[in-house]
């Protein structure tokens, strides 16, 4: 997806994804105290705000402008603030080690790269940091199909299988890691069952 489908998606009025949190995130938070928190490919602000307002140091990026924008309003109006960058991945850095949790939901970066960030951002993680994901798995496809409303890629590449998890975090403790079905209810976008891979790791 480009920068232009993205900035289209994200100027609309309503929330591409609605304004809750993703359902997974919030519980994985709830076990851990707050601390510094970064959310790569944060769209409109949904799970920043909500770290936010649960007590977590805010950081996030999306390549959209127009979801920067919506973040930062959505921000304003709980009375929170987040420091949301806009640009390219490849042009946003952190210091090292800087965050206690990586926040990646529905980060589904191109094929090509997609192992590559995960490393990257691995760096700008603690040692005893974690790392909270969700996205669309590779047994996917078959659901998008059937219900395009439940949303994700339509590139099986672009999709997760565990295995990737495992190679792109093997210096983890894996604390869960399995695709599994699940309904979502998020917004315009994300609506029916689908297939997703979730995991929690925890750095060595």
């Amino acid at each position: 997806m480009t920068k232009d489908f993205w900035n289209d998606r994200y100027g609309q009025t309503a929330f591409a994804y609605g304004t809750e949190p993703n359902l997974f995130l919030a519980t994985q938070l709830s076990k851990l105290k707050p601390g510094r928190i970064l959310f790569p490919a944060e769209g409109e602000g949904r799970n920043a705000v909500f770290a936010a307002k649960t007590g977590w140091q805010v950081a996030a990026f999306d390549q959209s402008e127009s979801g920067k924008q919506k973040a930062e309003r959505l921000a304003q109006e709980n009375g929170v603030s987040i420091d949301y960058r806009a640009g390219e991945f490849q042009s946003i850095a952190y210091p090292s080690e800087e965050f206690d949790v990586i926040a990646l939901i529905y980060a589904h970066f191109p094929a090509d790269v997609k192992s590559q960030y995960h490393r990257q951002l691995s760096k700008y993680l603690k040692k005893g940091g974690i790392v909270i994901f969700e996205a669309f798995g590779k047994q996917h496809l078959p659901y998008v199909t059937q219900n395009p409303k439940v949303g994700g890629p339509r590139d099986i590449d672009m999709l997760f299988s565990t295995a990737e998890l495992q190679a792109d975090f093997s210096d983890y403790e894996i604390r869960e890691l399995a695709e599994t079905e699940i309904m979502l209810e998020e917004g315009i976008f994300h609506n029916g069952l689908g297939s997703v891979v979730r995991f929690v790791g925890r750095k060595k």
